[in-house]
């Protein structure tokens, strides 16, 4: 192998590089949206010039969800979410087992919200929203996409720190 396919990401870590990406476009749209019904909520009530739309309150509300369940996922794979630097001057080695510690409980939390969220998700297939008469799924399967999202981004870096641990180098 040359020092070239050395640094050539494998096709992991190049499709979870894809996977960001699209996250961080969707992030941007759903938070742009988001501006949609949150506008329509305050010119309603402080003007006169729009009736009073009772659906974009719940339509807030849900997509508000969404742009939380997209960022801490991000915050996942950046390793900015959940994480704080408590020791500058220890070994590489250490802080890679302090990191996969905590990448392992980050972890356990992601099982959980796979398996509840499916469950949480199979609560609301035959259901709809009051107000916007939205398919509940639609809302519930925010929480194990995010754990399987979770996941995907955790597994990568479990591996690192684990290959940093077996190897004793960056």
């Amino acid at each position: 192998m040359t020092g070239t396919d050395a640094q050539r990401p494998g096709p992991w870590r190049r499709f979870t590089a894809v996977y960001a990406h699209v996250l961080s476009f969707l992030l941007v749209v759903t938070l742009a949206l988001l501006i949609v019904p949150v506008s329509l909520q305050i010119f309603s009530r402080f003007t006169h010039l729009i009736p009073h739309y009772i659906w974009t309150e719940e339509m807030a509300r849900f997509m508000f969800v969404w742009v939380i369940m997209i960022g801490a996922s991000i915050g996942v794979r950046e390793s900015s979410h959940l994480e704080v630097d408590l020791w500058s001057a220890i070994s590489p080695r250490v802080e890679a087992g302090v990191k996969l510690f905590a990448n392992l409980a980050v972890l356990a939390i992601a099982f959980v919200f796979l398996w509840a969220g499916w469950e949480f998700t199979r609560f609301a297939f035959n259901r709809i929203s009051e107000l916007a008469e939205l398919p509940l799924w639609m809302i519930h399967v925010a929480w194990p996409l995010t754990g399987l999202t979770w996941i995907v981004f955790l597994g990568e870096q479990v591996a690192d720190e684990l290959r940093i641990l077996a190897r004793g180098a960056a």
